[in-house]
C-alpha cells in the first residue's frame, strides 16, 4: 500500500494535493509520504521478528537527513558504504552501534573514522581490506568488528546493473575461500569476528534467489558459529518494489499485483526464510532501502514544451536525467501520471523528455498518456529511492527540493539549490 491517490481528479500524497505543493515549492519537486515508509518499515519488521530479524536501513536508497531520522525514531540500525554516510548518522544521533559498514573500496579516513565511532561491523569485502582494517585498528589500539562479505554465486534475476551476488560481480569473497579466510585471522588481536554476510543484488520479485542464496549459505553459517563464534548472519537487501502499475493497481491491491504477477510481499518474504533462518539461533541482519522508500516517494514535473516531428509526440519537462537518472542508467520504467486529471481528454503516445542536452535525457518513450498542456504537472512515481541521491549538476543544473508530507503538513527538507551555490567552491584560476 502507498499514499498517493486521486482525490476529485487530483493527485494527492496523503492529505495534500501535489499541484499545490509543485505551485508552493516549485519543480521539479521530490514530494515522499511518511505514511507509506512508516507503514513499509512497520511491514517488513513484523515479517522478520519471527527469526529474530533487525532491519538496517540501507542508506544509500535515499539519504536525506529528515528520512534518516524517521528509520532512526522507528528503531532501525543503518547499512553505510561511505564515511559520508557515516557522518549522516551521527548528524541525526543515531547510535554508530546500529552501523553495518559495506562496500568494496573502503579508504584508511572511512575505516578510521568508523572505529572511532564505534561502529558494530565492517562489512569486508576482500583479504586486503582485511589486512587494511587490522592494520588501522592497531594503530589506533581498536580491534575491529568483522564480518566477510560472502559472494554465494547466486543469479538474481535482476537487472546486470544491480546484481551482486555472482563470481560476475565485484563485490563480495567467493563461497569456496570464506572459511580460510575466518581460519588464518582467527587469532588475530585486532580483529573481533562478529558475523558474516551476503547480499545476492537489487529489485528481486521473487523469493527464490533469497532462498536458494540462503540454503546454500546454512551450513557454512552454522560451521563459522561454532567455531569461530559469530553473533549475526547479515543476508542483505534487494526485496524489489512495483513500478509498473503503481497507481492503477489500487492502494489494497497494490503489493500484489504487476502486470497480472504475484509480487513479492514482506509477508511472503518472511514465511519464505523462516523456517531456514530460526533454527540458526542467531540475529539475522537484513538491509532494506528501496522496498522503504521507494514508491513512497515520486518526482513532480512542469510540462514546458509540446513538440512534432513528423508522427513522434514529445513532451517536455523541465525534469531530467540530472534528477532522476534511473530511467537513463537501467533503462529503468516509472510510471508517469497527471497531477490533474481532465476529463474528456484523449490518450496519446508520447516521449516524455527532459531538457538535458543528451538523447537519453528520457522518462518514457512511446508511453500512452492523458494529453497534458504546456503548464501542467506530471508525477513520476517510485521515485523514493535512487533519485534525489543519485542527481547531478550536469548542464549547470541546480538540485531539486524536497519535501516531506505529513498527512495534511508538508515540510521542507531540502531547499532547491541556487545557481550560485554550483560554483561556491570552484575557483576562476585568477587566483593561487
Amino acid at each position: 500500500m502507498h499514499h498517493f491517490h486521486y482525490r476529485q481528479r487530483e493527485l494527492f500524497c496523503e492529505g495534500l494535493p501535489l499541484r499545490v505543493l509543485a505551485e508552493q515549492y516549485g519543480t521539479p519537486l521530490y514530494v515522499y509520504s511518511r505514511a507509506t515508509m512508516e507503514q513499509n518499515f512497520s511491514r517488513l519488521q513484523q515479517a522478520v521478528a519471527p527469526f529474530n530479524g533487525q532491519i538496517c536501513y540501507a542508506v544509500k536508497a535515499n539519504s536525506n537527513l529528515a528520512i534518516l531520522r524517521l528509520f532512526h525514531e522507528w528503531g532501525a540500525g543503518f547499512d553505510i558504504v561511505s564515511g559520508g554516510e557515516l557522518r549522516r548518522i551521527q548528524q541525526i544521533g543515531a547510535d554508530p552501534g546500529k552501523v553495518v559498514f559495506a562496500g568494496v573500496g573502503k579508504q584508511d579516513w572511512e575505516i578510521r573514522a568508523a572505529l572511532e565511532a564505534g561502529i558494530f561491523c565492517f562489512n569486508v569485502e576482500s583479504e586486503a581490506e582485511l589486512r587494511r582494517i587490522e592494520t588501522l585498528a592497531k594503530q589506533l589500539g581498536r580491534p575491529a568488528p568483522v564480518a566477510l562479505r560472502v559472494n554465494p554465486d547466486v543469479e538474481a534475476h535482476t537487472h546486470a546493473k544491480i546484481t551482486t551476488g555472482t563470481y560476475q560481480n565485484k563485490f563480495g569473497i567467493p563461497y569456496e575461500e570464506v572459511e580460510s579466510l575466518y581460519r588464518r585471522y582467527a587469532r588475530s588481536r585486532w580483529l573481533q569476528w562478529r558475523g558474516v554476510q551476503m547480499h545476492i543484488g537489487s529489485q528481486i520479485t521473487s523469493t527464490r534467489p533469497f532462498v536458494t542464496a540462503v540454503k546454500k549459505m546454512v551450513s557454512l553459517v552454522h560451521h563459522l558459529q561454532q567455531r569461530y563464534g559469530i553473533e549475526f548472519f547479515d543476508i542483505g537487501g534487494g526485496i524489489g518494489i512495483v513500478y509498473e502499475e503503481a497507481l492503477e493497481s489500487g492502494e489494497t491491491k497494490w503489493w500484489e499485483t504487476a502486470r497480472g504477477r504475484r509480487m513479492l510481499t514482506p509477508e511472503k518474504f518472511g514465511r519464505a526464510l523462516a523456517p531456514l533462518l530460526r533454527p540458526l539461533s542467531l540475529r539475522i541482519l537484513l538491509e532494506p532501502g528501496r522496498f522503504l522508500v521507494g514508491n513512497a516517494g515520486v518526482l513532480v514535473t512542469q510540462v514546458l514544451y509540446r513538440k512534432q516531428i513528423g508522427r513522434k509526440r514529445f513532451v517536455i519537462v523541465d525534469a531530467a536525467m540530472t534528477d532522476l537518472i534511473r530511467p537513463m542508467l537501467y533503462e529503468a520504467y516509472h510510471q508517469i501520471v497527471p497531477v490533474r486529471r481532465v476529463p474528456g481528454r484523449k490518450a496519446e503516445r508520447v516521449d516524455v523528455v527532459g531538457p538535458v542536452c543528451e538523447s537519453g535525457d528520457c522518462f518514457a518513450s512511446d508511453r500512452p498518456l492523458p494529453v497534458v498542456k504546456e503548464g501542467e504537472f506530471l508525477a513520476i512515481l517510485s521515485a523514493g529511492a535512487y533519485g534525489m541521491v543519485m542527481a547531478s549538476n550536469y548542464n549547470g543544473r541546480p538540485m531539486p527540493a524536497e519535501v516531506l508530507v505529513e498527512g495534511e503538513a508538508a515540510r521542507l527538507i531540502r531547499r532547491r539549490q541556487t545557481i550560485e551555490e554550483l560554483m561556491q567552491w570552484e575557483l576562476d584560476g585568477k587566483t593561487l
